[in-house]
């Protein structure tokens, strides 16, 4: 496997790993610092009831986990903005929110990985998790941020 492919399947799992934080975390309030701990120690690489995690890539991990929780308010305001009339944040459920808050972060603060790969990227969690349409809402809400977020 190349240098490349293992990057991008290390950052996948970290995308993934991120998201289950996030919601872990909305959940339980289990805070920043022990969410780590127990991500870092047990779940990233680790083999769970014959689930095998794949490696991550522990600092994109940490940095998507820290900075979708540091920079939540305004997260949730770029979210609320894209939502239809008459929806809230409130309306999602917690993995929905978990998804779209990462992906939101990444397009943010990440301008090193492109919109493209960072929307594709969140479609696919939303895939594990969601039926077809709840997808799709994931594509085109993360494409409408991406465009306020992103200059060209």
């Amino acid at each position: 496997m190349s240098r490349s492919s293992n990057r991008t399947q290390a950052r996948a799992a970290a995308r993934l790993a991120a998201v289950q934080a996030l919601y872990q975390h909305e959940m339980e309030g289990t805070a920043v610092p022990s969410l780590l701990h127990e991500f870092h120690n047990h779940r990233l690489g680790a083999t769970i009831e014959d689930a095998e995690y794949a490696d991550a890539d522990v600092d994109f991990f940490d940095d998507l986990v820290k900075g979708t929780t540091a920079r939540a308010g305004e997260i949730d305001l770029a979210i609320e903005k894209k939502l239809a009339k008459g929806w809230t944040l409130a309306r999602l459920d917690k993995p929905m929110k978990a998804i779209l808050r990462a992906g939101t972060y990444e397009l943010m603060a990440r301008a090193d990985v492109p919109v493209g790969a960072t929307i594709s990227e969140y479609v696919d969690i939303a895939h594990a998790f969601y039926e077809r349409r709840e997808a799709g809402f994931v594509n085109g809400l993360l494409d409408g941020i991406a465009k306020d977020v992103r200059t060209a």
